[in-house]
């Protein structure tokens, strides 16, 4: 253990001060917010991946295109369920530094790889990845993107009966099970009307369209941290014509006062709920209302991104009628915590569902046949969403075991956000480089056969150097870990940690 932590320092010294800290525990850099930390600190305009190029399994990156994904078939997938694993694959490409790579096939942004062939070792490595934590007997979590298309198939033809006749006719162009699954997220939403979205990307276009002919004003207030203005390439701008402004860049959603100082008018205020890229945060119900009033106040209409909006019922200690009805229009996902294969819902009022029904014609968005996917998200709702209270309920006991193992590990600084996760999801915070974690999270995946983490990523531009980043989240796999099973994987881990800075240290001797 001396020696390990003698190589850790030495490697620290080159690290640009990686190696500072303060107490054990909940200790924390003074500067060590920038875009995702602390709820009230300043953001810096991302969030910790500041490698992350899009978001979980949604539009693609730069030109659009969409790579393979590696010659094994896999994405690798983040803690809740979205193809990257921890954002390192975006719609089949995988980010690495900032950068676009191609899974081997001699390609990185269009250009020739170098004679050294360092794509084809990048793809090989994300194989190795892979079939690592794919391979591991215990995970925290396990998603449907792990899943082949025959086990998908064969899991919809067996469970699909329970929730809709497989006998019926086929949909076409949104009629059938399309408009079956329609009506249930209406009425789980208490909204009148659901309109199915093929992505979340374009009912978040069409929602804040359909918003500013209506208000008169293409502005948009919203944080700098929501996923328009992080993963979708200035879409809104773009496709709409809209403008955005910010009332806080603070690592949280805005409080009534910040809606209120908005400098000029605006039509929608949007909200993320909950803001993923600042450690999936969530304001207490009190604020809810209060930020939504303020809204009102300005003449503004309210539309929640609630891509993740289903697992918030825990913490505001509501249901998702009174939830979603605070706002005007609402989005939901189906393939995140409900673990479904694709798609979305935008939900409103009858008049506004005709004219989104409209906009997703125009928008491309008008497909022949949906039936897999609305078929899976009909199992989610089914399955999944009954579970989310158990999996947020869980996560507290994870982050209360994570701290607890670093500290018998004797990391120097750590931090796991928020304190008190609220969904099944949470940041953790780490004082070293990137690269060496998720190396010792692969290896503990391959020779104890446990998946405690998966890819973790260092900070943007104007965060401390040396901290790096990843997102836990608890699903099924998850429930059976006790605290004390926890705290010995991550005495693991740390041991890893120790061995991979020790054959760094080594090299560049």
């Amino acid at each position: 253990m001396t020696d390990a932590m003698g190589d850790e320092s030495e490697l620290a010294g080159r690290r640009d001060g990686a190696g500072k800290s303060t107490e054990a525990g909940q200790g924390r850099p003074e500067e060590n917010e920038r875009g995702r930390g602390t709820r009230g600190e300043e953001a810096e305009g991302r969030g910790a991946d500041g490698a992350r190029q899009a978001d979980d399994g949604k539009e693609a990156d730069s030109d659009g295109a969409v790579e393979d994904e590696g010659a094994d078939g896999y994405a690798e997938v983040n803690a809740g369920g979205e193809v990257l694993e921890e954002q390192e694959v975006t719609d089949g490409k995988e980010v690495t530094d900032g950068k676009e790579v191609t899974d081997g096939t001699g390609a990185v942004d269009g250009k020739e790889a170098d004679s050294d062939g360092a794509v084809e070792d990048e793809g090989a490595e994300r194989r190795r990845r892979n079939a690592a934590w794919r391979a591991a007997g215990r995970s925290l979590h396990r998603t449907s993107a792990e899943t082949t298309p025959a086990q998908w198939l064969t899991r919809l033809a067996a469970e699909g009966p329970s929730v809709y006749d497989l006998d019926e006719a086929v949909d076409l162009y949104g009629n059938g099970i399309v408009g079956h699954l329609e009506r249930r997220v209406a009425e789980l939403l208490g909204f009148p009307e659901a309109v199915f979205f093929p992505t979340g990307t374009m009912a978040q276009q069409v929602a804040l369209r359909c918003w500013a002919g209506r208000t008169g004003s293409q502005v948009v207030a919203l944080h700098p941290l929501a996923h328009p203005e992080v993963h979708e390439q200035g879409a809104l701008g773009a496709l709409s014509g809209l403008r955005t402004v910010h009332p806080t860049r603070a690592g949280r959603l805005p409080t009534a006062e910040e809606v209120r100082a908005v400098g000029e008018p605006f039509g929608t205020l949007m909200l993320e709920l909950p803001l993923r890229d600042a450690g999936f945060v969530l304001p207490a119900w009190e604020e809810l209302e209060e930020v939504v009033e303020a809204a009102r106040e300005r003449d503004a209409v309210v539309h929640f991104d609630g891509a993740r909006l289903w697992e918030t019922t825990a913490h505001f200690g509501r249901d998702l009628p009174e939830i979603a009805g605070l706002a005007d229009s609402v989005y939901v996902s189906f393939y995140k915590s409900l673990n479904g294969m694709s798609g979305a819902a935008l939900v409103g009022p009858e008049s506004f569902a005709d004219e989104a029904r409209v906009w997703r014609h125009r928008y491309g968005g008008g497909v022949f046949q949906q039936h897999p996917a609305a078929l899976a998200a009909l199992l989610g709702l089914e399955q999944e969403l009954p579970r989310l209270p158990s999996y947020v309920a869980q996560a507290r006991v994870v982050a209360d075991a994570l701290r607890a193992g670093f500290e018998a590990a004797g990391v120097p600084w750590f931090r796991v956000h928020p304190e008190v996760p609220h969904t099944h999801e949470f940041q953790v915070w780490l004082p070293y480089p990137p690269e060496a974690l998720t190396e010792a999270a692969v290896r503990q995946a391959e020779e104890a056969g446990t998946a405690l983490f998966q890819s973790w990523y260092a900070g943007s531009a104007g965060g401390p150097p040396g901290v790096a980043v990843t997102e836990v989240g608890v699903t099924a796999p998850g429930l059976e870990w006790t605290a004390d099973d926890v705290r010995e994987a991550v005495a693991e881990f740390m041991e890893s940690v120790r061995q991979v800075l020790r054959e760094e240290v080594r090299e560049t001797r």
